[in-house]
């Protein structure tokens, strides 16, 4: 690895790619039904180190005993959750130990449980398409499920038979009808998603499809008693008006009781009240060319009721929710109690919000939507943590006790219990579990300063250890993506810490745009990404370099997605960095508008090109590329839907026919992200050899392989 001979090597595994890619990492959590096991997922290299294999570890709530390997296969496990019965559920793509002669292989995801008294695991669910994801009922054994279903298969056994003659006839192609076809990184069809319910307790009663969803990520949750299901879908008409939709229905019957559409607003993120009837969601409205969308938390105390319009529980509230839980227990007057995360000036803190204090239910006027304007009035939330960033809230069975996932910009997730109550928390008590790291190769701090309008910036500040003023270390500025994103946690993906122990600084800024600053933060840079994002970004980027222990004269730019754009944007503008790194960037916001699997949310920001381009004019990199004089190394996977690879080949030839001293790293089989343990090993290896020779002076080192 490529380092600056100033910085000192520190016994981290972050001096060695192959030790930082096996620190184990941990996702999810699932409580049993008594409070007495944590279960979470577990990802770690397999033996031959090409590919992460997960399985599920038993954690003690009360964080005494060790954490506790329970699954172990090639195929990994993940998804816990528990049954009623205790039994903990989970999906793998593992094969039946006694499956009979002849049976296909296992090519997708099937539903197991590991009963609550041991003994071996046994599988329950496993239709020919597989199970994309479940949801489990506290009491009234029925599970709710998601499984795709070819057209024209009216159950499970018809869409067996369908997928056997598709692939007897070696058929691949998908016929279209709907305007979404990809997301991220695959292809959507030909199969769609059916919402399925099935009784735990009465095996051979028929499976009830309850609906299909045509949404892009569809999630399914089923009520408290098991009576009702809900899962997200799109709202039928135009593209670029297209809203998500919540759809409720009786679970036993499968019949539809209620589709949740206000034309404008998205509803996602659906949860049911411990009485099983209310539920809370996210509701946003959609962004459009005035504005960027706003996002709440709402609630409906029925459900099934079509007149309940529901009530916003934080009119006043600055910040979008994100992760969302719901006390099993309810609050003062039988209302719900809500816990939520939502990203607050470079940290993600939990918020716990009594429903009770939210004033009147139903049929209400919001900041959002529309309604009678019957004044309800919101609660105040109280914040729980003053530090980290928090997800997979988990709420005990008596409502006292909360279990999370805690990150920080220096520290991987980690489980942790948490006081439901008590407010300010910065003391959560760690859980033992596996992915735990001793230190890293530096220290964090922050860098605050004006906007040109007058605007309060911050942005984090990695730096290396041994960085002083005598031995300045050179510094990295790295944008994020979104845009409407935060640096406020951890990420495997784009880690400072690899580049800190190659003895540089890395400035994590947050510029317009950027959540956990309020609405006014986004309206400061919607349209105009070329505008206050791009000027916010070189200010603190100033306020650093006031530093005596950087070094303003070896700096260099990176970044991925939005952080991309920008990378291409300072690229075209400026010449001040040593180097640029662009990493699924868009380059030709036109090319981009109609290739990008979000082209509606595109054209409502943007405009449509061939009626409102002025936004595209004054915005699209790829118009200044013959003012590029910075080296710069691009880098793109094929498999990339959000941003295809075309704008990494237009900018690439941009730059050759420019003379731009540049380099394409290309992966042919990596989408937005570069995933696959060797990719993500050649990624930073070729990064820092690529900086070090721009940066730092010195000779280029072709990474192995490639």
């Amino acid at each position: 690895m490529p380092t600056n001979p100033q910085q000192p090597h520190g016994a981290t595994p972050f001096h060695d790619l192959d030790a930082f890619l096996a620190i184990p990492r941990i996702g999810g959590l699932a409580l049993s039904p008594d409070g007495s096991c944590l279960v979470t997922t577990v990802s770690e290299l397999s033996s031959d180190r090409t590919r992460s294999i997960s399985a599920l570890w038993e954690l003690d709530p009360e964080g005494e005993r060790p954490a506790r390997r329970l699954t172990r296969s090639d195929k990994g496990e993940s998804a816990p959750a528990f049954r009623a019965d205790g039994a903990l559920l989970f999906l793998s793509g593992r094969a039946q130990p006694d499956a009979p002669k002849g049976e296909p292989e296992v090519k997708t995801a099937t539903l197991w449980a590991l009963p609550a008294d041991g003994g071996e695991a046994e599988r329950i669910l496993h239709p020919a398409a597989g199970v994309d994801s479940f949801a489990t009922a506290r009491s009234g054994g029925r599970i709710a499920y998601l499984s795709p279903r070819l057209p024209g298969a009216v159950d499970a056994e018809s869409d067996a038979a369908l997928r056997k003659a598709r692939d007897e006839a070696k058929v691949s192609a998908v016929l279209h009808e709907d305007a979404i076809v990809r997301y991220w990184d695959h292809d959507l069809g030909p199969g769609r998603p059916h919402v399925i319910t099935a009784s735990d307790t009465a095996p051979a009663e028929a499976p009830v499809d309850c609906g299909s969803s045509n949404a892009f990520e569809p999630t399914v949750v089923i009520s408290p008693d098991g009576s009702l299901v809900a899962w997200t879908a799109l709202s039928g008409g135009h593209p670029d008006t297209t809203t998500e939709v919540i759809v409720v229905s009786d679970a036993v019957t499968g019949k539809e009781l209620r589709r949740i559409h206000v034309d404008g607003v998205s509803f996602t993120s659906a949860l049911f009240t411990p009485d099983s009837r209310g539920l809370v969601c996210l509701r946003s409205l959609n962004s459009s060319w005035e504005k960027s969308h706003e996002a709440t938390l709402w609630y409906f105390t029925d459900a099934t009721d079509p007149l309940d319009a529901g009530r916003d529980l934080l009119p006043d509230f600055p910040h979008w929710p994100g992760n969302v839980a719901v006390s099993p227990v309810p609050g003062r007057d039988g209302a719900p109690v809500v816990f939520f995360t939502a990203d607050t000036e470079g940290r993600s803190p939990i918020y716990r919000l009594d429903t009770a204090d939210t004033g009147n239910s139903g049929n209400t006027a919001t900041r959002n939507g529309t309604g009678n304007g019957n004044g309800n009035r919101s609660g105040t939330p109280t914040r729980l943590t003053l530090s980290g960033a928090y997800t997979n809230l988990t709420v005990s069975p008596d409502g006292t006790t909360l279990y999370a996932l805690r990150a920080a910009v220096d520290s991987p997730p980690t489980p942790v219990r948490l006081d439901a109550r008590r407010a300010d928390q910065d003391d959560p008590a760690v859980l033992p579990a596996p992915g735990r790291i001793a230190s890293v190769p530096g220290s964090l701090t922050e860098v605050t300063t004006t906007a040109e309008d007058g605007t309060p910036l911050r942005a984090w500040l990695v730096l290396p250890e041994g960085a002083s003023a005598e031995r300045p270390a050179p510094l990295l500025l790295w944008v994020h993506g979104g845009p409407q994103m935060s640096w406020n946690s951890w990420t495997w993906r784009w880690n400072p810490w690899v580049a800190a122990a190659a003895g540089y600084a890395v400035l994590l800024p947050d510029p317009a745009l950027s959540t956990g600053y309020g609405q006014e933060m986004h309206a400061r840079g919607w349209g105009d990404w070329g505008g206050n994002p791009f000027t916010d970004v070189l200010a603190l980027t100033d306020a650093a370099l006031e530093r005596d222990d950087l070094d303003a004269e070896r700096t260099a730019m990176m970044g991925g997605s939005f952080g991309g754009y920008m990378a291409n944007w300072i690229a075209g503008h400026t010449d001040r960095f040593k180097a640029i790194v662009t990493h699924a960037a868009l380059w030709n916001l036109y090319s981009f508008n109609g290739t990008t699997d979000a082209t509606a949310w595109w054209r409502r920001h943007f405009g449509d090109p061939l009626t409102r381009p002025e936004r595209l004019d004054s915005s699209s990199p790829h118009f200044h590329a013959a003012s590029i004089r910075t080296p710069m190394l691009v880098v793109h996977g094929d498999k990339d839907y959000r941003v295809p690879i075309g704008e990494a080949l237009a900018l690439w030839s941009d730059l050759v026919r420019f003379e731009v001293p540049a380099k394409f790293l290309y992966f042919p089989d990596e989408g937005h992200w570069v995933l696959k343990p060797n990719n993500a090993k050649l990624w930073y290896t070729t990064v820092l050899a690529f900086l070090a020779h721009h940066v730092l002076g010195e000779e280029w080192r072709r990474p192995d392989h490639v």
